[in-house]
């Protein structure tokens, strides 16, 4: 989203296909490519939504039949023969792997603009849906089915042997979660580092306020959100949020260096990867694959990597549960007013200290920890007086203000917003 101001450090290749020479390089890539400096102006939507028969949200999605409702909109991940179209919008979707659909809007200066084109493209799939009977879920994990991989595909099945001899958690994360992710410019190269740590510092506040995941598979869990509760153990430590750097870009790329390589792509059906292997092995020793990386694998090796914040030129904040209906503007305009100024940021990073390391705590007991509801009613207040710097519609105002009220109201008192 936003345009790097100095690419002096490496020249891009002209061919992705290019081999790395050396885990340096590699380092110095990572930190350009994923860290974009520039002017804090743009704002992205990524909506995801479980999917169900409306007659029987209990029964097994079929493949055939979603690729069918999506008709022209499908990917090529659930549809290979044919271009994908954009909604009428601009948004593009997307099918996860247990058949999740999300879509995801074009960046966008006015926050207004971006809730209008997201809200229109979000009732546009639903009819889609709703022309075969399907609907789109209410919650982050699927209440009602187990885990099942509905796409075939070999990054999936990839992910999945390696996810599975780690844990549960990754077969879950991958088929029976879905979240809202808030897209946002990295910012300017002195703003980078405040910028990374309040997107973070932010999480277990806004994870507990937004909570929205307490059952999974016909049966209640125990976490007000299991779905991070599944990301965070998908593949730890990488799925862990990082410790508080002054220098994030150096930080990630050490990171995705020592992060395991889920998937070689190849030409067959099977992109395992050699057991053990991480990228900076890869490499070192590239006999293990057969081949030397390239900075095309280097770039794929990124989007294998899911921590609850994740930069991508900009920062991709992934640590919020999906809402039912439209309920998503609140957590994505909260955010974007507590990102949009220096000065608001400084005061999130104070308001959010005692609790900015209770992400389990978050994800276990939502509002009922004190430390994150006091943190919680702090940065919504704090959030509240921001949204005057953003181009909001009046009537998208009181609709945020409403939905922040309720989420803040004791258990007793709440209602439907």
């Amino acid at each position: 989203m936003g345009t790097p101001t100095d690419v002096t450090v490496l020249h891009l290749p002209d061919q992705p296909s290019t081999a790395l020479r050396d885990r340096e390089e590699a380092e110095i890539y990572v930190a350009m490519v994923c860290f974009k400096h520039g002017p804090p102006r743009l704002h992205g939507v990524e909506l995801e939504w479980t999917v169900h028969h409306g007659s029987d949200p209990s029964r097994p999605l079929d493949a055939s039949l979603l690729r069918l409702a999506l008709g022209p909109h499908a990917p090529q991940t659930i549809n290979p023969h044919h271009d994908q179209l954009h909604l009428p919008a601009g948004s593009l979707i997307t099918v996860e792997p247990g058949g999740q659909v999300e879509i995801s809007t074009p960046p966008t200066r006015s926050v207004a603009d971006l809730i209008a084109v997201a809200t229109a493209d979000a009732a546009t799939l639903a009819d889609l849906l709703g022309e075969c009977g399907l609907v789109l879920g209410d919650h982050g994990t699927d209440p009602h089915r187990p885990p099942n991989r509905l796409l075939q595909v070999p990054r999936y099945a990839a992910m999945q042997s390696v996810f599975d001899l780690i844990g549960p958690h990754g077969s879950r994360m991958m088929c029976s979660t879905a979240s809202i992710q808030v897209c946002l410019d990295a910012g300017e190269a002195d703003q980078i580092a405040t910028r990374w740590q309040a997107a973070h510092a932010l999480g277990p506040a806004l994870v507990a306020l937004f909570a929205n995941s307490p059952n999974l598979n016909g049966r209640p869990t125990g976490w007000a959100s299991a779905r991070l509760r599944a990301t965070l153990s998908t593949c730890p430590p990488f799925t862990l949020p990082p410790e508080p750097s002054d220098d994030p870009a150096s930080q990630w790329a050490r990171m995705a260096m020592q992060a395991p390589v889920i998937c070689v792509r190849g030409h067959g059906r099977s992109w395992a990867a050699p057991p053990g292997l991480t990228f900076s092995t890869w490499i070192a020793a590239p006999a293990r694959v057969g081949r030397r990386p390239t900075f095309d694998d280097l770039d794929y090796h990124l989007s294998t990597i899911f921590p609850p914040v994740r930069p991508k030129g900009y920062l991709e904040i992934r640590y919020l549960d999906a809402q039912p209906g439209s309920r998503w503007v609140a957590p994505f305009a909260l955010l974007a007013a507590l990102m949009a100024r220096p000065a608001t940021i400084e005061r999130v990073l104070d308001l959010t200290q005692a609790g900015a390391h209770r992400w389990f705590e978050a994800a276990r007991d939502g509002l009922a920890d004190p430390v994150l509801s006091a943190a919680a009613h702090e940065v919504v207040q704090l959030g509240a007086d921001a949204l005057d710097h953003l181009d909001l519609t009046d009537a998208q105002r009181r609709q945020v203000l409403d939905d922040l009220a309720v989420r803040l109201a004791p258990p007793g008192r709440r209602r439907t917003a």
